[in-house]
């Protein structure tokens, strides 16, 4: 692998002007693209395969409007007043007559004819149905629904909608700007020149700005969460500045060895760029396994973040040598005042990074019982761990689907967020109205139904449906118990009426898609942990060391899920990081998490431990290796681990609860991994292992690919062809920048 990537990066800095150019044109294309053939996000969720999707395919055919989006529009009246006034009154018909004036409203349920007036008559709701998603709904429609509001306020009303049909996500870009800022601080510490620290940063952008343009392009052909494109942001910023500073570190070791700067941009492509290509590779695979769990929105979402990571790694190997070749000898120009220039090696014998190498190999036992006790108290809380997906009770205080859902919870109850919709298919039955008489019966009489319905027939007759509102939220466990409740009692009156009686809705829903998650968790963390196993054994020939980075991988994993359910589940920390309620932990978080440490985690491993590996095969010395290793990995390592935590932690302080769910649990992940697990436990893992940590049986090493992560077979290639390393390339007559 070296070797290839050592011709790439060559190529690239000999090429660097058509490098440039091709990228600066495929990031024109992306920003025409995206600008002119973007749509809209949905955030509605299909699930192929479970009851409810299948319930609710059926009664989309039974109802074509049942598969439309839906806008509740919860109206309070001031205090002191109740909605039977006939100003009101007027006011909330004049208001629905606006909004029905649009050609896709199916219905417009009035709250005084429907009887969902509260009891005190203060609080009312109205439902209006669309005949089409929210994502297909023209802006036009959109905002005369708005505008129906406007009616009713005006009239001294507050009104307050949620639903699907109007239902934004808010987004700032403060985050990526905060995360940026402080990753610029840390790179101008860590190089102490403006022209050192720019460069990740700006091939960072460039493969950020491609990588959100062809997702919004994409939006235009394919249906795709909201949460996606920021997903592809935060992992795209802190990869792409990683991998950069992976390899201009590396090239400035080699400059300060003496080499000339193209030679030094080729040869760090190859060694360094090793490193990424491997970390980026596992990143990319790790999220495309998410293909496997089934679930559409997530493989979208998978697809979207690892083809924007693809292309940072392209841009790694192929633009970062370019710039780096433009840069030539200049490339600590422009230095921070006060700041030390550093070529990236920890230099004196007191540096920090030695010291702290040869502190663990000395109190290798000690520091790995500590670390490992640190673990798991940090754990601890993952065991109560509780999955869902987040309701309108999760928003923001400040979006009116989150002050919509506390009117109608304080009004009505919680359940009334999330009623339930009960399908009975009569078609089979010899007397369907008993039928569906039968299941309304059974389902009236079980715990925590507040309320159901008398059935009611669509025009076919083959279905009829009853509307269950239960005692507890959306996202309550009570909640999924009832659901399952009805499924099993209903089973009875299907075998003795013929009549199949189905759960969905979107709590309904919700609840299918936790326990698909759940179930396709262990499986998709054998893949993840197989793969990991599979990889680091090619990669460092050892048997020991891949199976210490897998325990390490999940020991990050561990402390990431502990620190999120203590804030988000149980409310730690919550007023400071702004988590304005708590409940369960987003069920698709633990398979994100699982996908995405994993290849984060190997950056850090890679570039660590093959540097040790590098070191003892070169001394001999198991020890030496690991205070050598340790010593010029640690600046980059602390680097790279301060600007992802920066970048992911950014994230945390978004409107958002699920962005900013993922933000903290990466932003921790990544912190744990990056300096407890790989700067403390490793290293005292591999003293205590010694020389056996590098054995691998004879037969394996001889199946097995070697990857030459390290570029031992490229340094033993240049040695044997200096001339051919030496040569000027005829066609590239471009001098370097002097210095």
């Amino acid at each position: 692998m070296a070797q290839v990537l050592y011709r790439i990066g060559r190529w690239s800095v000999r090429r660097r002007r058509v490098v440039l150019g091709a990228w600066l044109a495929i990031a024109i294309a992306a920003v025409v693209a995206g600008t002119t053939l973007a749509g809209d996000t949905s955030d509605a969720f299909e699930l192929p395969g479970t009851e409810s999707q299948a319930a609710a395919d059926a009664l989309a055919a039974e109802m074509p409007s049942a598969g439309g989006a839906s806008a509740r529009y919860v109206f309070q009246a001031p205090d002191g007043a109740t909605l039977d006034d006939p100003e009101f009154v007027e006011a909330i018909d004049a208001a629905l007559a606006t909004v029905a004036t649009a050609p896709e409203v199916a219905s417009a349920t009035n709250p005084f004819d429907s009887g969902t007036v509260s009891p005190d008559r203060t609080v009312a709701l109205a439902t209006v149905s669309f005949t089409e998603p929210g994502a297909e709904l023209p802006d036009a429609t959109k905002q005369l629904a708005e505008d129906a509001a406007e009616v009713a306020r005006d009239a001294g009303l507050v009104v307050e909608i949620g639903g699907d049909a109007l239902a934004h996500m808010a987004h700032s870009s403060s985050a990526e700007m905060i995360g940026l800022m402080v990753a610029i601080v840390v790179l101008l510490i860590t190089f102490g020149s403006v022209v050192a620290a720019g460069l990740p940063i700006l091939t960072a952008l460039i493969g950020v700005l491609i990588g959100m343009m062809g997702i919004t392009a994409a939006t235009g052909f394919l249906d795709m969460s909201s949460t996606a494109p920021t997903l592809a942001i935060m992992l795209g910023l802190a990869v792409g500045i990683d991998y950069a500073l992976f390899i201009v570190t590396r090239h400035r070791q080699l400059m300060a060895d003496g080499l000339a700067p193209e030679e030094a941009a080729a040869r760090a492509t190859g060694t360094a760029g090793s490193a990424v290509v491997f970390a980026g590779a596992t990143v990319v695979i790790a999220l495309l396994g998410l293909i496997v769990v089934g679930i559409p929105f997530l493989t979208v979402m998978g697809v979207a973040a690892a083809a924007t990571v693809a292309g940072c790694v392209l841009i790694a190997i192929t633009l970062v040598p370019a710039l780096l070749g433009f840069a030539g000898t200049a490339i600590d120009r422009l230095r921070v005042p006060g700041v030390r220039v550093h070529t990236g090696l920890a230099s004196g014998k007191d540096a920090l990074g030695l010291r702290w190498g040869r502190f663990v190999v000395r109190h290798a036992a000690p520091v790995l019982v500590i670390g490992l006790l640190v673990v798991g108290v940090m754990a601890i809380p993952a065991a109560s761990i509780e999955m869902g997906l987040p309701d309108d009770g999760a928003k923001s205080a400040d979006t009116t689907e989150r002050r919509a859902f506390d009117l109608l919870a304080d009004a009505f109850g919680p359940g009334v967020n999330g009623p339930l919709i009960v399908t009975v298919d009569v078609s089979a039955a010899t007397d369907p109205e008993a039928a569906a008489s039968a299941v309304g019966t059974v389902i009236d009489g079980l715990d925590n139904v507040v309320n159901a319905t008398p059935p009611f027939f669509t025009e076919s007759g083959n279905f009829a449906i009853i509307s269950v509102t239960p005692g507890s939220a959306p996202s309550d466990p009570e909640t999924a118990t009832l659901v399952k409740a009805i499924r099993a009692e209903t089973t009875a009156v299907e075998l003795e009426t013929g009549a199949v009686a189905s759960v969905t809705g979107t709590a309904a829903m919700n609840i299918d898609i936790t326990d698909r998650l759940a179930a396709a968790l262990p499986v998709y963390a054998l893949v993840v942990v197989g793969l990991a196993l599979v990889l680091l054994t090619m990669v460092f020939r050892s048997i020991l060391v891949p199976i210490k980075a897998t325990v390490g991988f999940l020991l990050s994993v561990g402390v990431s899920f502990g620190a999120t359910v203590a804030v988000f589940q149980w409310g730690w920390l919550a007023g400071a990081l702004g988590v304005e309620q708590t409940g369960p932990i987003l069920s698709i978080l633990p398979i994100l998490l699982l996908g995405i440490l994993f290849g984060l985690a190997m950056d850090y491993e890679v570039f660590l431990v093959s540097r040790i590996r590098e070191d003892y095969v070169r001394s001999g010395d198991a020890g030496l290796g690991i205070t050598e290793g340790v010593r010029h990995s640690s600046r980059v390592i602390v680097a790279a681990g301060l600007i992802m935590v920066a970048v992911f932690t950014a994230f945390v302080f978004t409107p958002d609860a699920n962005v900013k769910m993922i933000g903290l649990a990466l932003a921790v992940g990544v912190a744990a991994d990056a300096f407890l697990v790989r700067m403390t436990i490793v290293p005292a893992v591999l003293t205590l292992l010694g020389d056996r940590a590098w054995r691998l049986p004879r037969w394996l090493d001889r199946i097995i690919p070697d990857i030459d992560i390290e570029g031992a077979a490229l340094e033993a290639h240049l040695a044997e062809e200096p001339a051919a390393v030496a040569a000027d390339d005829p066609a590239d007559d471009r001098e370097l920048v002097p210095a």
